[in-house]
């Protein structure tokens, strides 16, 4: 409930100011929406989201159900100045040795609005040679 009343007030203050950028945030917003009506974590199968800033990349493995981080990773961690696609390809693969580690195997991918091209794609790989089946 919460999380709909940020977005909305989020897509509310983009809306207010439409330049190019904000265009393209309100749009992988719109986007992500439509995702997570659709994708949902459990216990058994939990949902791997991302977050891509412009120096970082972040992912986590959640349970929707009980509203709990399972496994989380980021290039943070790695301690590398500026994320690129061979960082993420580390990142999957990191995560996906955490979530084996907690014996998870299968889990649901969210891309989070962004496109499935160069470092979501690379994280995704690293995560399925990590042994992640999505």
């Amino acid at each position: 409930m919460l999380v709909k009343l940020f977005e909305e007030k989020l897509v509310r203050q983009l809306q207010s100011n439409l330049v190019m950028s904000r265009q393209k945030a309100l749009r992988r917003l719109k986007i992500h929406r439509g995702i997570r009506k659709k994708i949902s974590g459990t216990s058994e199968r939990p949902r791997i989201s991302i977050f891509r800033s412009n120096r970082k990349i972040y992912a986590q493995l959640i349970d929707d159900v009980q509203g709990h981080t399972l496994a989380a990773y980021s290039s943070k961690e790695l301690n590398a100045k500026n994320s690129t696609v061979t960082l993420a390809k580390e990142v999957g693969l990191k995560l996906a040795t955490l979530a084996v580690e907690n014996g998870i195997k299968d889990v649901v991918f969210d891309r989070s609005g962004y496109l499935y091209h160069g470092q979501v794609k690379a994280l995704a790989e690293g995560a399925r040679e990590g042994g992640l089946n999505f």
